[in-house]
């Protein structure tokens, strides 16, 4: 047995900000991928994982009966399967921030669900909010609080454009250009970052009236601005705004940054050569890097791994 594949992701803007309605634009990257497999011969990795399956099945059987109105699965045949020694095979760095749990909850239920709302039917808004509610409610069995965005990036290998919680959509960007000197690259910090220890900092500090503010005046601003700029093609006044999203990151969400890229981070605000923001909840994993030439910031981050995920 070999799954359909599902793809790994990236949070392009609205990291943090979208668990308070700010705006968010995810798109799918195929760079990475997994697959549902069973098969002979299995290594460590497809035994811890079969393990972790197994776990998730009994998780899935006490949501369905919580919530039958919700989801549904085929409890049974994912139970067989589980026994049989079933597990998700993927390339999909774990604690990166490039959703690897997301690629895993969008294969099960692809698999398993009855009644599925499938990638071919016209996808309404409401359809969408409900794939978005059921994912996030699977995937909080890995990360404690989900917000569905991930599996549902995975699922549907769209981007998806967040304009607020309660308003989601599939939505086209500006086509890539081959020839262009800009990009967005991700930057290997080569740390790899916890989800659920970083949004319960996140959520300790919102309880600090300070952090609140600057979060609504000035993160969710700027975040907002860079996903109207993105999607518009509006290159000039993105970088702009990445600029000044960057700064307010590296002064306000500096526990989200790893402390060896402190100064890199600030170097690339003061010189323009590129500017960096969290992906995904930060904490180690990747870091995301926008640039106008990326032979100069390759030059400028020489001594670091760099993938190229979108040309201007």
């Amino acid at each position: 047995m070999k799954g359909p594949l599902f793809y790994s992701k990236i949070l392009l803007f609205g990291e943090y900000g979208i668990i308070k309605d700010s705006k968010g634009l995810s798109i799918p990257y195929n760079f990475y991928k997994g697959a549902l497999k069973s098969d002979a011969g299995v290594s460590k990795e497809a035994s811890a994982s079969n393990k972790s399956l197994e776990a998730f099945a009994i998780y899935l059987e006490k949501l369905t009966t919580d919530d039958p109105q919700l989801v549904s699965f085929d409890l049974e045949v994912l139970k067989a399967d589980v026994a049989a020694g079933m597990y998700f095979d993927s390339s999909i760095p774990q604690g990166y921030g490039v959703g690897s749990s997301g690629a895993l909850v969008a294969a099960i239920y692809d698999k398993y669900a009855q009644n599925k709302i499938t990638v071919l039917e016209n996808l309404t808004r409401e359809k969408l909010l409900k794939l978005k509610t059921i994912f996030g409610k699977m995937e909080s069995f890995f990360h404690g609080k989900s917000s569905g965005l991930d599996p549902l990036n995975s699922y549907l290998s769209l981007p998806i454009l967040i304009n607020s919680k309660d308003n989601i959509e599939s939505t086209s960007i500006p086509s890539q250009n081959a020839e262009g000197k800009g990009a967005v690259f991700l930057l290997d910090s080569g740390i790899i970052g916890e989800t659920a220890p970083m949004v319960q900092i996140f959520m300790e500090q919102m309880k600090n009236d300070g952090f609140r503010s600057m979060l609504k005046n000035q993160f969710i601003k700027h975040t907002d601005a860079c996903v109207e700029d993105f999607v518009s093609g509006n290159i000039k006044s993105l970088f702009g705004n990445l600029k000044q999203l960057s700064h307010v990151v590296l002064d306000n969400f500096k526990p989200m940054i790893p402390a060896k890229f402190h100064d890199l981070w600030k170097k690339g605000i003061d010189t323009n050569e590129y500017y960096l923001k969290l992906c995904g909840s930060g904490g180690g994993g990747y870091i995301l890097g926008f640039t106008e030439d990326f032979e100069k910031a390759k030059t400028a981050l020489k001594d670091y791994k760099l993938e190229v995920v979108y040309n201007f």
